[in-house]
């Protein structure tokens, strides 16, 4: 049980678990992050971990003039400068906060910043010995060097093989369709392989769209098309044709709206949800799915007892375009446009279907990846993860009738993205780079909007968020959590599954759904914090008493706080425990939290180390730091 000595520690931050970016009542006492203001010379201090430190504050910020205006800025020197042009992302961000009035963060901090970009590439905190090592650098090009090496880095691959696993809904079973372990390890080999080759994202959907095999089980892109199958589908096949659009819509496109239109026309129905959509018809929607309208998918048993794999094929059992002849499926009837029964494939965006005698799935990847849209889709998703609030928001219901600034949409409809010309210019530039994802990132982190502070200096308007004027917080997901405890403790577990090798990290799980095993300690505490299961419940970044609890008391947690282990191997509570008090309090700060501790911070804990029994008392406050609220966020 926590002693009572140590509870202020647990309670000094007071931001509420799941109020992601909720404005500071006080701008001096940042929730997220205490070490500013008069206590920023003590962090500077000697460490166990290092010989020496810098003896200045090595994370200056490179503003034009120490005189900033207290009030709304109203002239360029305002504006962030590091010896060079503002690139593309600042200068759209800084010039749009500059006509609203709004004066931005300052920079962050060297420490804030390293465990910001680690957890945002890697989905890891910072070691304590890269920490204090980054923070010694007095190179200007440090943090540049650091983003190359976390880009380049096998966590790297981790996390984003987590993401894009999210994105295309990689499962062994879903409401619909099951896939099985094998299949479901195929896709995300697949995945995995594809973002450590750094293949360039248009590639990798091409290769989704337009694959043909015989068997799911060992090619791992086949399972794309899998997840497309519908149960209940009439015999000729327009629901799986359907879903198979609804799916390549959402992911490649961020239209969501398409599930919708493949049942009725947009007039009516959308009108008060997007423009584009209120004039979208159902004959549309029907083109864009005829486009898979000839590709079979056939289950074949496996010679593993009660499970089947899948073959794609094409002009085999289905030789016709779209047919409108079913008053069955899932969806409303499919019947005749007066004298025409089959609708042609034709792509909504450019009009255009297939040359004389190409594949119907090679002429969508065809159109898909050339259509602007597909680029803008994928910017914005990855854009949400490095600034919470994508440049459209809700990121898979883009309205493409309302991105166009120079042919704005009518009164009263807005333009929907935040900041319409840099989400163009972006996508232009992410096309034109060849659809490099690590490049896409490198440019989100190296900008100045994305290095600016949590902490804002006056008064903040939650209207302010999509001016990006601030950086926001977020909640790390479960498995980011998991991976910081068993990290940061120095016990990592090793996962051994029967159908898969052996992982230490929940960021290597091949979905979320099940993974460690149902019901188990880790489960649970993984699930409260609400990964989703890539069906019917999506990630989440909510918070709840439930995770406070089982940060609390789950043994996962609760396991790793102990000493354990030699003062050499052993886990971090073994390895300072013959610390002096103010080393070993540095040390787990530094460890768990990623900075040092504010004075009253350590205050407290040299007070509760000196009470009692000092192994106990090391171990409640290891414990202590990962229920302080800054642990599960990103700021």
């Amino acid at each position: 049980m926590l002693p009572l000595v140590l509870l202020p520690l647990v309670l000094a931050w007071r931001l509420p678990l799941g109020a992601a970016h909720a404005p500071e009542p006080e701008p001096q006492a940042h929730p997220q992050c205490s070490f500013f203001g008069p206590e920023r010379a003590r962090f500077l201090e000697a460490s166990p971990f290092v010989a020496s430190r810098p003896a200045r504050w090595s994370s200056a910020t490179e503003w034009v003039s120490s005189r900033r205006p207290k009030g709304p800025v109203a002239a360029r020197q305002a504006l962030p400068r590091r010896g060079h042009e503002l690139g593309l992302i600042d200068r759209h961000l800084f010039e749009a906060m500059e006509r609203a009035g709004v004066r931005p963060a300052q920079r962050t901090n060297d420490f804030e910043f390293i465990r910001r970009v680690t957890l945002d590439l890697t989905g890891r905190v910072p070691t304590a010995e890269r920490l204090l090592a980054f923070i010694e650098d007095s190179a200007p090009d440090k943090r540049a060097r650091l983003v190359e090496e976390l880009l380049n880095s096998p966590a790297w691959v981790d996390k984003w093989t987590m993401f894009f696993g999210d994105l295309l809904r990689n499962t062994a079973r879903s409401a619909q369709v099951t896939r099985y372990p094998e299949g479901r390890n195929a896709f995300y080999a697949w995945i995995r392989s594809s973002l450590a080759a750094n293949k360039p994202y248009d590639q990798m959907v091409r290769e989704l769209i337009t694959t043909t095999g015989t068997n799911s089980f060992e090619q791992g892109e086949v399972n794309w098309l899998v997840g497309g199958i519908v149960m209940g589908s009439p015999r000729t096949g327009q629901d799986i044709f359907d879903q198979q659009a609804v799916n390549l819509a959402e992911m490649f496109l961020g239209i969501s709206h398409m599930d919708c239109l493949l049942c009725h026309d947009g007039r009516r129905h959308l009108d008060s949800l997007s423009l584009w959509a209120s004039s979208f018809t159902r004959r549309q929607a029907w083109e864009l799915a005829s486009f898979f309208s000839r590709t079979s998918l056939r289950a074949v048993a496996s010679p593993i007892a009660g499970r089947q794999y899948y073959t794609v094929e094409d002009n085999v059992r289905f030789r016709v375009d779209y047919p409108l002849n079913t008053q069955t499926g899932n969806r409303p009837p499919r019947e005749p446009l007066g004298a025409l029964a089959n609708i042609a494939p034709k792509y909504p965006f450019s009009g255009r279907g297939p040359q004389p005698g190409e594949n119907y799935r090679v002429a969508l990847a065809r159109e898909l990846t050339a259509d602007p849209q597909f680029a803008r889709a994928i910017v914005n998703y990855i854009w949400k993860e490095f600034f919470v609030v994508a440049l459209v928001e809700p990121p898979d219901q883009f309205d493409p009738a309302r991105l166009d600034p120079s042919n704005p949409p009518p009164e009263p409809w807005p333009l929907q993205p935040s900041h319409p010309e840099l989400l163009h210019e972006l996508a232009a530039e992410f096309a034109a780079g060849g659809f490099d994802l690590k490049a896409l990132m490198r440019a989100i982190v190296n900008s100045e909007a994305y290095q600016l502070s949590s902490r804002y200096d006056g008064e903040w308007n939650a209207q302010w968020d999509r001016l990006y004027a601030r950086k926001l917080v977020r909640r790390l997901w479960a498995e980011e959590i998991h991976d910081a405890v068993a990290q940061t403790s120095g016990l990592i577990p090793v996962y051994r599954f029967s159908d898969m090798d052996a992982v230490n990290w929940a960021m290597q799980f091949p979905e979320p759904a099940g993974f460690p095993a149902a019901r188990g300690a880790v489960t649970l505490f993984l699930d409260s914090f609400l990964r989703g299961n890539r069906d019917g419940q999506p990630r989440r970044s909510d918070g709840s008493v439930t995770q406070a609890l089982q940060l609390m008391n789950n043994s996962f947690v609760v396991s790793r706080a102990r000493v354990s282990g030699s003062a050499q191997s052993g886990s971090l509570a073994a390895r300072v425990l013959g610390y002096g008090d103010p080393q070993l309090v540095d040390a787990l700060f530094l460890s768990v939290l990623s900075r040092y501790p504010t004075e009253e911070e350590k205050r407290v804990a040299l007070e509760a180390l000196a009470s009692g029994d000092r192994r106990a008392r090391v171990e409640d406050l290891q414990w202590a730091l990962y229920n302080k609220v800054d642990f599960i966020f990103n700021y």
